[in-house]
């Protein structure tokens, strides 16, 4: 028999609390210290589930070459941000999505969310599968393609994934994840304007094509970067493809309430996953098929 449950979810956003020419500890240290407000915050309301924006202790470096954003890499989840995660995590009983920038070994770097458990406890990672190169985006310069698939936590409150701001554009991600179990998929962003008129399409589409609840924090505010003023508007949408709540383009803790009974009212409504034809779908993975 399926649990049918409700899950309490919160998403941050919140603006750059250093300029970014700041050390690269002070910038990490502020950005902390803010968040933690934000879990206290969520704690108190009965969130069960927080996650912050892409790279959220940082400010978001990914144009051009500047040899000092290797700097702000850390290992997982031995580093100081997953650390002080689990901290919260523990404190608060509540699980925290974590997207920085990991270092795996001297020279290797990847964009990954870390996941911590509402005990503290690290449950592992998901790395950014999708590297921008074009446009504003340089990130290829800085991380590589990630090497984990799609991995599906379980954690205390509820099955959840995780795709990284540009993964958003492929709808296959979400598809693994959905199939892999998953309720909730996170998407944690660093999305400017350029990208707005797709923000809500992109996101509902995703919820609506698999069953599933998408849940996408942004940043807010102007860095003074080639990004241009983030806009926030984090979103969760339904199953159903519907906006459950959103947040507007100031500093904000946006929260809801998510029915699982949903996933399995949409998907026998409307039979997706039944009438997949996998077996119609191998020339997909075909390299040479363009």
């Amino acid at each position: 028999m399926t649990l049918i449950k409700m899950i309490k979810c919160g998403l941050v956003q919140l603006s750059l609390k250093k300029a970014a020419d700041a050390e690269i500890p002070a910038i990490r240290d502020a950005m902390l210290d803010a968040y933690e407000a934000y879990v206290e915050r969520a704690a108190a309301q009965g969130v069960q589930i927080v996650c912050f924006p892409e790279l959220f202790n940082q400010y978001y470096f990914g144009f051009g070459h500047e040899e000092k954003w290797f700097g702000a890499a850390e290992r997982i989840p031995d580093g100081p941000t997953v650390r002080r995660c689990c901290d919260w995590a523990k404190r608060y009983g509540i699980v925290i999505v974590a997207p920085i920038y990991e270092e795996e070994a001297p020279g290797v770097y990847y964009n990954t969310a870390a996941v911590v458990d509402a005990d503290g406890s690290y449950l592992g990672k998901y790395r950014k599968m999708h590297i921008p190169d074009g446009g504003p985006c340089r990130e290829k310069l800085y991380f590589k393609p990630g090497n984990l698939g799609f991995p599906v936590f379980r954690t205390a409150v509820g099955r959840i994934g995780v795709v990284i701001c540009n993964d958003r554009h492929f709808p296959e991600g979400f598809r693994a994840l959905a199939l892999g179990g998953a309720e909730v998929v996170f998407v944690p962003t660093s999305t400017g304007p350029g990208a707005r008129p797709t923000w809500e399409l992109e996101l509902k589409a995703a919820a609506f094509a698999n069953g599933i609840f998408v849940a996408a924090p942004n940043r807010v505010g102007d860095e003074n970067s080639l990004m241009g003023k983030y806009f926030g508007n984090s979103l969760f949408a339904s199953p159903w493809g519907e906006t459950i709540a959103q947040g507007g383009d100031e500093e904000e803790l946006v929260v809801a309430d998510l029915d699982t009974k949903l996933i399995r009212e949409q998907r026998i409504g409307w039979g997706f996953f039944h009438n997949r034809r996998p077996d119609a779908y191998s020339t997909l993975c075909q390299l040479d098929l363009m």
